[in-house]
């Protein structure tokens, strides 16, 4: 019987042996080998080595299926499984990062989203037996389970997915691209501080000493200053701002990558590569953190050693701000809920089930952090089944303790705020969308427009333009008018 030859991009059994001993005559290195058909349809042998002869076997499939992937011969049939297509996709996207064409945390969001909530659903399905209404099943069933941004992604997933298997002849048409992906809530209207909340702001960042000591009091103006985000601010070093022009180089960002740590790297779009100039007092405050000796490659907002920071706990910095760990009576309830719940023998697992609150709600409220409603409270008291001392007493310390604080009136507030409160102030002095959004770093208008300056009335002058217009047709209904003499 004649040899079976082997498809294109695959390979035969893997054989492994041990090719170097020690002194005692023990195995130390080993060769893994197996034949390959190349995209030019010659067979050929591929061999890899290692420690042990798992490993190098391990080690020589890799090389395999890289082979395969880079030959471009990987084949996509219309009885192969969802899971094909998908790890390809993934491959390309992971490329693509290496390549800086896309941002390397690109890979790793699809990688998450994939293993959480997208293999899990519909791996094991052949794409011959994919429909739109099945792929919309998935995808709905994310949206509700999970929320609107997993699906998103997981949709984005699918379709380059399945985009792939249409080249590969596995699919006549791509089923994710009639599906839509509806919003629980409606879209809120972009928010920026106006000048009085500016100040408070600021008087509660300075009369916080973990904010001081945090750095934001002079981070969040530099953010006000530009309009760049949080991770673009991060990552401004001395040698990207000119001290004579006030100039400064904002086209890098830093990001943190799955084995790598933080990593200090040009910011994805060509829009997002742009070159500022500081207000004057902004220069002036960023000339005085200069001290003699530092490194120019440095960052001018580094962390305790120098170093550039993680835009994750400047954020958790932030939320601790406007968020802060309340006064002696809402520490005093947050104990006295606790002590409460421990008692009645309830997690706080348990109880956000059993209300239906957010996971975190429970934690937020006994450790201070946020106020807790009168109507939480009773459904508390009801929960745990206090007696009407103890609720009378509940009740009471939740009035003294719902006082609101000049953090509950900033509680809003978040590192994105910066960015719109500078689009709004550039807006409102006559500033062109264009201009807005070449300061932020947008491509489009519509997006600097639509989600980032915030306004109250969208024509102010068109009351006046259509108040002279229209103002005589209203004047002739208000004149009396004779009636007719009745006979």
């Amino acid at each position: 019987m004649a040899k079976q030859w082997l498809p294109l991009g695959t390979w035969g059994k893997i054989s492994s042996r041990a090719v170097r001993s020690d002194g005692r005559g023990r195995p130390k290195k080993f060769e893994a080998k197996a034949r390959y058909r190349d995209v030019d349809g010659r067979t050929r042998r591929v061999a890899a080595w290692g420690k042990s002869a798992t490993e190098a076997e391990n080690k020589l499939r890799a090389m395999l299926k890289t082979r395969t992937r880079l030959s471009g011969s990987a084949e996509i049939k219309p009885e192969s499984r969802v899971a094909v297509a998908v790890e390809l996709f993934l491959a390309e996207v992971k490329e693509l990062g290496e390549q800086d064409v896309l941002a390397p945390g690109t890979h790793q969001t699809y990688r998450y989203q994939c293993d959480k909530n997208l293999v899990p659903r519909i791996a094991e399905i052949r794409l011959v037996e994919l429909t739109t209404p099945r792929v919309n099943d998935v995808i709905q069933a994310i949206r509700n389970e999970v929320g609107v941004a997993s699906a998103k992604t997981c949709k984005s997933i699918l379709s380059g997915s399945l985009s792939m298997a249409v080249r590969h002849g596995a699919l006549a048409a791509n089923p994710v691209r009639e599906i839509k992906i509806r919003g629980k809530t409606r879209r809120r209207a972009p928010r920026a501080l106006e000048e009085d909340e500016r100040e408070a702001w600021f008087e509660l960042l300075r009369q916080d000493e973990r904010a001081v000591r945090a750095d934001l009091v002079d981070l969040c103006k530099f953010m006000l200053a530009t309009g760049e985000r949080i991770s673009e601010a991060l990552a401004v070093t001395w040698n990207d701002i000119n001290r004579e022009t006030g100039q400064v180089d904002c086209s890098y960002q830093v990001q943190r990558l799955k084995g790598q740590g933080l990593v200090r790297r040009r910011v994805k779009s060509a829009a997002g590569e742009r070159v500022l100039v500081l207000p004057r007092w902004a220069l002036e405050m960023v000339l005085a953190r200069w001290k003699p000796g530092t490194a120019l490659d440095s960052p001018v907002f580094p962390d305790s050693k120098g170093g550039f920071r993680d835009s994750h706990n400047v954020q958790r910095a932030l939320r601790n701000a406007r968020r802060p760990v309340g006064g002696q009576r809402r520490t005093e309830l947050g104990q006295t809920l606790k002590a409460h719940r421990r008692h009645a023998g309830f997690a706080q697992t348990q109880i956000v089930e059993k209300l239906g609150w957010r996971k975190t709600r429970i934690s937020l409220i006994e450790t201070g952090r946020v106020r807790l409603e009168p109507e939480e409270a009773v459904a508390l008291a009801d929960a745990y089944r206090l007696n009407t001392r103890d609720r009378a007493v509940l009740l009471e310390l939740t009035e003294l303790a719902g006082m609101r604080s000049l953090a509950d009136e900033m509680a809003w507030v978040t590192a994105h705020v910066f960015r719109k409160t500078t689009a709004t102030i550039l807006e409102d002095s006559g500033q062109t969308p264009r201009k807005i959004a070449d300061q932020l770093g947008h491509s489009r208008i519509s997006t600097t427009v639509d989600e980032y300056v915030g306004r109250r009335a969208r024509n102010p002058e068109a009351a006046s333009l259509l108040d002279d217009a229209l103002r005589g047709i209203h004047e002739q209904d208000r004149q009396p008018t004779e009636r007719p003499a009745m006979e």
